[in-house]
């Protein structure tokens, strides 16, 4: 059970409540081939059902979701917000670039080696990563953000979102936008959750270290359990949790769908176990759209054909009874 709850922060007016059930939004990672995974089925079911994302009343963010959260939290979740007018994908592809991987000098080795390199010989898996040497940092993310949300981006939601990162030095997960958690900015908890071991450095917030949320999980669904009451809907995109492998998939996307596949099971059965009469939908890349988000979720010029492809799965994957039926019931949403 989670036991901090959502914090009440109000920097402004509360976004109109949806009138329809109440839904859990939970947004996971999976690099930038799953941003535009997430992008682009969350447009496919605003398209489809007149709900905006924004109306979720509980939204979790990890990684690649923390950006997708950010946008839609302070609706900015547009068609353009992948593609500019004119943009080739090319020119897509620089762009994103440009904004994430923004490199800075010097290494601070002996971090890694407090933080990282000695916890890891002492029990060793990923956190012999944590901190170590890397050619990016993460503040490019934080910037992206502001450059699309504006001044709310050195602010924080006034409905209920939660962020996740990993902080180095104290060995656990951190749920920024909860009671518990510092008060930092939504972009630069956006920056902490994206700061993926070995591609950017540890992203610091008021001297604190945080690398990817995904260390421990790439969803944090279980998180949801903050709510002051159970939510009828519990909506879940997990790109990082596939259960088909796409064609010639290599080991190590078939070693991280398996890992998340089974972090996001343990939070499902958690949700199942308090929320009885909650209806969870999972979404999951189909193997056509893995064809074009992997096997490198990192590769900016897999961006659009992923965003493309995933939005034209998804009239087939919302055609589907078992996922209709249950959007209908939650959204009132008209047939596709």
């Amino acid at each position: 059970m989670v036991a901090a709850a959502y914090a009440q922060r109000t920097h402004g007016p509360p976004y109109a409540l949806n009138p329809m059930s109440s839904v859990g939004l939970v947004l996971g990672g999976g690099g930038i081939t799953g941003a535009s995974y997430e992008m682009a089925a969350l447009l496919a079911i605003e398209m489809a059902t007149g709900w905006n994302p924004n109306q979720a009343d509980v939204i979790i963010g990890t990684s690649a979701g923390a950006y997708v959260t950010a946008l839609v939290r302070n609706d900015r979740l547009e068609l353009d917000s992948m593609v500019k007018s004119g943009e080739t994908r090319d020119e897509v592809a620089d762009r994103i670039a440009r904004h994430l991987f923004v490199r800075q000098p010097g290494v601070k080795v002996r971090s890694w080696v407090r933080n990282g390199l000695a916890r890891g010989v002492r029990r060793p898996g990923l956190t012999m990563l944590l901190g170590s040497p890397a050619p990016f940092t993460a503040s490019g993310m934080a910037e992206w953000v502001r450059s699309l949300v504006g001044p709310p981006a050195d602010g924080w939601p006034s409905r209920p979102t939660i962020i996740t990162a990993f902080d180095i030095a104290a060995g656990h997960r951190v749920a920024f936008g909860t009671e518990d958690a510092p008060d930092v900015s939504i972009a630069d908890a956006a920056a902490a959750s994206a700061a993926i071991p070995l591609i950017f450095r540890p992203y610091e917030i008021d001297g604190v270290a945080y690398a990817d949320g995904g260390v421990v999980s790439g969803t944090h669904a279980d998180l949801i359990l903050g709510s002051d009451r159970p939510l009828d809907l519990v909506l879940v995109l997990a790109p990082m949790a596939a259960e088909q492998d796409r064609d010639g998939a290599r080991f190590p996307e078939k070693l991280f769908d398996r890992v998340g596949r089974t972090a996001l099971a343990d939070e499902l059965t958690q949700i199942r176990r308090e929320w009885p009469n909650t209806e969870v939908l999972v979404m999951r890349p189909s193997p056509p759209v893995l064809a074009a988000m992997r096997p490198n979720p990192m590769d900016v010029k897999g961006a659009v054909p992923s965003f493309i492809r995933t939005l034209i799965q998804m009239r087939r994957t919302l055609a589907r009874d078992e996922i209709w039926g249950v959007l209908s019931r939650h959204l009132g949403a008209a047939r596709v």
